[in-house]
């Protein structure tokens, strides 16, 4: 009976009975989905300094310096000096959704790596390159340290290659130590290829003790394209950063301007 049900074939079995084996085809590799990125603005090729955006902008860049030499260092690990980042100016960008870029020294990331991290993951903030150790690239400078000529774009590439690891598509921005420059300074920043961002108005918070003059200065002063420069390290530097913010941002919105990062102001000025 069995042997009737499978067609007749004395001897065999159900499970001698197969269907004819067939090579397989490779398995085609799966490609996976590139993941979706949305580009930052493009900074315009370097060649030449940067004071400011474009004047019939209604933006405006609040930009914030990173500091750190290596007295500075010193003064940390001796606990003359608590910490060299004032983490309240971030909270209060962060609580009023205000856009900032960081100018950050290769020191100042490497004291604070996780914090640097925390920052780079912000998508309200964007680096740039402010030196190695803060030292100056042209004489006087406020009695800084004075970098040989022959350093100074070896010293802006140093920065960089710790930027690159700590803040991956960090922006191609400089800014001097001190703001302090001269044609050749200018020159030894663009052989490295990236372009020198100063700022056309000076808050004063720079070892400034009064938060409202510091307020009053920055809102007197900034216009349509301007770029304000700050500091985020805090006291002894700078001890009344966090308190004048607050009131920079309040005022500068109801003057009908627009807080960005730098690379928003120049990618639309260009």
């Amino acid at each position: 009976m069995a042997g009737g049900a499978l067609g007749g074939s004395a001897g065999r079995t159900h499970a001698d009975i197969r269907p004819p084996v067939r090579p397989r085809r490779p398995a085609r590799p799966v490609r996976a989905a590139a993941p979706r990125v949305t580009p930052s603005p493009t900074p315009p090729r370097p060649h030449g300094m940067v004071f400011h955006g474009a004047r019939g902008s209604r933006m405006v860049a609040l930009t914030f310096d990173a500091d750190m030499t290596p007295g500075m260092w010193r003064s940390l690990d001796a606990k003359r000096v608590r910490s060299s980042y004032d983490h309240r100016i971030i909270k209060t960008l962060d609580a009023t959704h205000t856009p900032a870029t960081i100018f950050a020294t290769g020191m100042w990331i490497k004291r604070y790596p996780d914090v640097t991290r925390t920052l780079a993951a912000d998508p309200l903030l964007e680096f740039g390159d402010h030196s190695y150790q803060h030292s100056a690239f042209s004489t006087p400078c406020y009695g800084l340290p004075v970098l040989a000529p022959r350093k100074r774009t070896a010293d802006v590439r140093h920065a960089a290659s710790i930027l690159d690891r700590y803040v991956p598509g960090h922006t191609a921005y400089f800014r001097f130590p001190g703001g302090c420059h001269d044609k050749a300074a200018v020159r030894a920043v663009l052989a490295a290829g990236v372009t020198p961002v100063q700022w056309d108005v000076i808050s004063g918070d720079a070892f400034g003790h009064d938060p409202h003059a510091i307020t009053r200065t920055v809102l007197r002063e900034a216009k349509g394209g301007s770029i304000v420069v700050m500091h985020l390290n805090g006291p002894p530097n700078a001890p009344e950063t966090h308190a004048a913010l607050p009131g920079v941002i309040r005022g500068l919105r109801a003057r009908g301007l627009r807080l960005v990062t730098v690379s928003k102001l120049l990618a639309d000025s260009s």
